[in-house]
């Protein structure tokens, strides 16, 4: 089965870090553009990151720029968010997947180019 496992979150006071990983089983990241989205309560899901296969070229939201770092371990299948300096409105469910359509995310993840979501993993912010 093509999956993704999120894991990392947990509650945070603001200022605090977090890394997120993102573990493929089934098939093997090496050729995809891989996402991380976040979706809080009562709004969209919404693309923060990406990083691309080959160069390993990323892209960050305006919101999360500066803070937030994406890599990439071939040798694990894995992909990581590291998230320093959070915020309260950092406070979301937060999802990774692959870019089905391109292997390059130069202009950030598009929500309907992405598959094979994970369940997601809880990130709480707060005092």
């Amino acid at each position: 089965q093509v999956q993704f496992v999120e894991s990392g979150g947990g509650l945070v006071q603001p200022g605090g870090s977090l890394r997120l990983s993102c573990v493929a089983s089934g098939f093997t990241l090496d050729y995809y553009a891989i996402g991380w989205f976040r979706q809080a309560p009562g709004k969209e899901r919404e693309g923060i990151s990406c990083i691309s296969s080959s160069d390993d070229s990323t892209y960050y939201s305006d919101s999360v720029k500066g803070r937030f770092a994406i890599a990439r371990d071939y040798a694990k299948n894995t992909v990581y968010l590291q998230m320093n300096s959070l915020k309260p409105e950092d406070t979301a469910v937060y999802y990774c997947a692959a870019n089905i359509m391109r292997s390059r995310c130069p202009g950030g993840p598009v929500l309907h180019e992405y598959s094979h979501w994970g369940q997601g993993t809880q990130v709480t912010v707060s005092s």
